[in-house]
């Protein structure tokens, strides 16, 4: 009796958990590629940060790269 309700349990559970899963269409990818869905909003500016962060953080390393402190090239 108790192996049949774990069985049902976990059967419920799966269709749940399966029925997230979808084929996302061409024309309904357009939702997902809108700027405000991006990490980053402004490329320029995440780009600056970045540089600000790895000038900064020499000692080490900064965000994957190696380099000198001040900045400079």
């Amino acid at each position: 009796m108790m192996n049949t309700g774990k069985a049902l349990l976990l059967a419920i559970l799966s269709l749940f958990w399966f029925a997230g899963c979808a084929n996302v269409q061409p024309w309904e990818k357009q939702n997902l590629a809108k700027p405000a869905m991006t990490f980053d909003r402004d490329r320029l500016e995440a780009g600056y940060i970045e540089h600000i962060y790895s000038s900064k953080e020499a000692a080490s390393g900064g965000a994957g790269i190696g380099g000198g402190g001040c900045g400079c090239n």
